[in-house]
């Protein structure tokens, strides 16, 4: 189990994080990123309270040594990773057009602990994996760019402001923030200091590839621990087990059983 440890920077939240993807409708075993719906990142803050779903666009992590720029929403808040985790389950539909349909369950593609710092006013996401215990992972994490640590920053998007059209949530989907939540922006389009903002369904997000190094770059200790399938935070908090969700990417880092 990851430990509550983290060292010296100025951090305002740390926790496990989860590495998941969901592929397309139909596509029992995807075999690459053109085969996946959604690529998730969900953080499991240490001490308990809200669990958080976020869909990264682009399908994977911005690139560090490029300084990429993705764009993203939180999708769910949740009790628990019990409660969260009935949300990636299978599901299975009719359509009137193109008869029964199956949306298979999402699978985990990373675990690790993560930590929030604040530095110069700007929020910063860093993480280290514990599984793939791999250095390096295997495809599936190379095809979502999830390195074995790394560190971005993080900005949350002011819903009153306007963006681009055909760009982001539309109106009714975005956030809905309290008055004391919607003056942490203080009219500026990004607020870069405050997590709480991310405790909202709807909320728009940017991350920016900051750092390889978080450790060393922000003097904090990212402490991971050997995971197995026993121990394993993905099948303890978030319930994945390989009896509804294949667990292949995340044990072998293949994108299904061989």
């Amino acid at each position: 189990m990851a430990k509550n440890d983290a060292g010296n920077g100025h951090v305002v939240e740390n926790g496990d994080i989860f590495f998941l993807f969901r592929p397309m409708v139909n596509e029992a075993e995807p075999s690459g990123p053109d085969d996946v719906q959604r690529f998730y990142m969900v953080l499991r803050p240490f001490g308990g309270g809200k669990v958080r779903s976020l869909v990264v666009g682009r399908k994977h992590l911005p690139d560090v040594g490029s300084h990429e720029r993705l764009w993203g929403f939180v999708d769910a808040i949740a009790a628990s990773g019990a409660d969260l985790e009935k949300e990636f389950r299978e599901d299975t539909y009719e359509t009137k057009t193109r008869g029964e349909q199956t949306q298979p369950a999402a699978r985990p593609a990373g675990e690790g602990v993560y930590a929030v710092t604040l530095e110069d006013g700007q929020l910063h996401l860093a993480y280290a994996l514990e599984l793939p215990d791999e250095k390096g992972g295997g495809p599936v994490q190379r095809a979502f760019g999830i390195a074995p640590e790394a560190s971005f920053a993080l900005s949350i998007k002011n819903p009153e402001k306007s963006q681009p059209k055909g760009a982001g949530l539309s109106g009714d989907q975005k956030a809905d923030y309290p008055k004391r939540l919607q003056e942490e922006f203080r009219g500026r389009r990004f607020a870069r200091e405050d997590i709480e903002l991310l405790d909202r369904e709807g909320a728009e997000f940017i991350l920016v590839g900051a750092r390889r190094n978080p450790e060393q770059a922000y003097d904090i200790d990212l402490d991971t621990e050997h995971e197995n399938y026993d121990s394993a935070e993905a099948i303890r908090y978030l319930r994945m087990v390989k009896s509804r969700h294949p667990v292949e990417p995340l044990f072998q880092g293949r994108w299904t059983e061989d």
